[in-house]
């Protein structure tokens, strides 16, 4: 099954889920960024009771977080979609927030992809633990689960990390 399938067929844990965990892949393009994101994690496992008090808790600590000016403009994107996370604990709302996040987290793979395009090894990657994320989720509802999606966006900030820091060395080419 495809990721837009994948995405229009699940629940709304699975979609907050999806949708944090994609903004969480994005963080190492601002390393001194506090893991502010942690607590929606446990907003996810705890569900809907918690959801909108853990977000606006997260959007709070975001404002209140020092950043100077080259990296407030990196992690820019990633503070704008929590800001449009919706506090509703509802499928259509975290559809189109998961679906936006999704779209936000290829973007920036595919920038940073050594070989441009959709099918570069890190935007496949991405793309990959997306899909991942979406079926582990749907198959096991359970806690256990939520700790693997977990698991997986770690991965994935590793690869990222370790792709900025191939850059930053002049190891691949961003053109």
């Amino acid at each position: 099954m495809g990721l837009v399938q994948l995405i229009a067929e699940a629940d709304g844990r699975s979609l907050a889920a999806s949708g944090l965990a994609c903004l969480d892949r994005c963080r190492p393009l601002l390393d001194e960024e506090p893991d502010v994101l942690r607590p929606l994690w446990a907003g996810i496992a705890e569900g809907e009771e918690s959801w909108a008090g853990r977000l606006a808790a997260v959007r709070t600590a975001l404002e209140a977080a020092p950043a100077d000016e080259a990296s407030s403009e990196d992690w820019a994107p990633v503070r704008k979609m929590i800001a449009a996370a919706p506090s509703e604990w509802a499928a259509g709302p975290l559809g189109e927030w998961a679906a936006a996040c999704s779209g936000l987290a290829l973007e920036l793979h595919r920038e940073l992809d050594p070989v441009r395009g959709p099918r570069g090894p890190l935007a496949a990657g991405e793309e990959r633990r997306q899909v991942q994320i979406l079926e582990l989720l749907a198959a096991n509802p359970d806690g256990a689960a939520l700790r693997r999606a977990l698991d997986l966006s770690t991965e994935g900030r590793r690869v990222l990390r370790a792709a900025l820091s191939r850059r930053a060395r002049g190891g691949a080419d961003p053109s």
